[in-house]
């Protein structure tokens, strides 16, 4: 059984900047995909970011372009997500999940259906 375990500071302020983790177990294959996703008080889970293990190929959707970076450090299984001059909208409780039905890396797209390991998720709040 796969396993996600997200871990991050959880306040910051309007500005600053925060790297969330995701320590992934038993994820035998290279063909994951592990992606992050955030869900903000009253509104739908948004899938924000991808990374193919495979080729370390990586996907943002546009609102989050230039401020968000996802890495993963192979030797520790675990995937970075870094943030930067985050504002107040990008509270959320932010979730890592891992996929293995992304072909033909890079990711194209972060679609929650795609994915069937989900971390319990770390909430992220940025105050004004």
């Amino acid at each position: 059984q796969v396993m996600l375990v997200e871990s991050g500071v959880v306040l910051v302020q309007s500005g600053g900047s925060l790297t969330l983790s995701c320590a992934a177990s038993r994820l035998t294959s290279i063909y994951w995909t592990i992606g992050w996703f955030r869900q903000a008080p009253g509104k739908e889970r948004e899938g924000i970011s991808a990374i193919s293990l495979s080729d370390n190929s990586t996907y943002y959707i546009d609102s989050v372009k230039g401020r968000l970076t996802i890495s993963r450090d192979h030797a520790k299984d675990t995937v970075y997500l870094q943030m930067n001059n985050l504002k107040p909208e990008d509270t959320a409780v932010y979730y890592c999940a891992a996929s293995l039905e992304i072909e033909d890396p890079p990711p194209k797209a972060v679609i929650a259906d795609d994915y069937s390991y989900w971390g319990h998720g770390t909430q992220v709040t940025v105050s004004s």
